[in-house]
């Protein structure tokens, strides 16, 4: 007989990592699956700063506190790609990794999002050789260069905040003329004398020179004036999409992807929860990520003692 969890957690962001907790403490059988590390989004950022408790914590960090948290309350943590989630004629989730299944009396979809591509030329070519969705990741390969930095959300002034601190120059490209970011962040990046921005534009495509990104081509939007930044790096940061493919065959996703569930985290499927950025809210931070997680978890409890045991 296939072992048969009461709860599998699909992703290890701080809304899986916090349900596996919560799923663990009350005495339920957990494993959560991870196609990456611990820590979804937060790993990729450099500080977090409107956590509850810590004024100031790395993404890194905060990841390997809450999974070391996880494992110490005793969820499992397993490697492995979900290609696929079916539900049994008996109720039983099939969570289908390719090369081995995982089986469980109700699941967690905690899988986060991941982020948006431009879709212009040279971008899938220079992916890697200068083109990055990660300053906390790539940024030192760029020391003393100029960078340029697509967006004007929190995410992307964040990051343009921390590559100046690394390389010669960043700057901004935007396609409206005023940012999106926090006000706080915004003063941080106009005070900061090596970034720099252009407005009213998007970019055309990436240039290669030498084997590797040489200058991204940009389009202003109002006068269609083209022209060209110099940059050995490009940090893309314009949104991003829910990760829901293992589940589009489930019904329970809305016309964008995301996964729409009630006050419990419950979708339209009974034993199906999901929680952190994959659903449909209005705000997406760590903090809402884990308050979804919990609920979740607690959800998941109610449902195997109500109909299960």
């Amino acid at each position: 007989m296939e072992k048969v969890y009461d709860v599998a957690i699909i992703g290890a962001g701080p809304a899986g990592m916090t349900a596996a907790i919560y799923a663990a403490r009350a005495s339920l059988s957990v494993v959560m699956i991870e196609r990456g590390a611990p820590g979804g989004q937060m790993v990729n950022t450099f500080e977090i700063e409107n956590y509850t408790g810590f004024e100031k914590i790395s993404g890194p960090d905060l990841s390997m506190k809450m999974f070391e948290h996880s494992q110490a309350a005793g969820a499992e943590y397993a490697y492995g790609y979900v290609e696929n989630v079916t539900i049994a004629e008996d109720g039983t989730k099939v969570i289908d990794c390719g090369d081995h299944k995982v089986y469980a009396k109700t699941i967690i979809v905690a899988t986060g999002t991941k982020h948006r591509l431009l879709n212009v030329p040279g971008e899938q070519q220079l992916s890697g050789r200068g083109i990055s969705w990660c300053a906390v990741c790539d940024g030192a390969f760029f020391k003393g260069k100029k960078v340029a930095v697509i967006g004007g959300g929190d995410s992307a002034i964040e990051e343009a905040i921390y590559l100046a601190g690394l390389v010669e120059k960043v700057t901004v490209i935007h396609r409206r003329d005023e940012l999106r970011a926090q006000k706080i962040l915004q003063q941080r990046a106009f005070a900061d004398e090596k970034i720099e921005f252009v407005w009213d534009s998007t970019v055309e495509s990436f240039e290669e020179a030498d084997g590797k990104l040489g200058a991204v081509k940009v389009k202003n939007v109002k006068t269609g004036e083209v022209s060209t930044v110099e940059a050995a790096g490009a940090f893309i940061y314009i949104g991003l999409d829910p990760i829901t493919e293992m589940v589009k065959d489930l019904g329970i996703t809305d016309e964008s992807g995301y996964v729409v569930v009630d006050h419990a985290m419950m979708t339209k499927i009974p034993g199906v929860f999901a929680a952190g950025d994959v659903i449909s809210k209005e705000l997406r931070q760590v903090v809402t990520a884990v308050n979804d997680g919990a609920i979740a978890a607690q959800s998941a409890f109610k449902y195997i003692e109500t109909n299960l045991r």
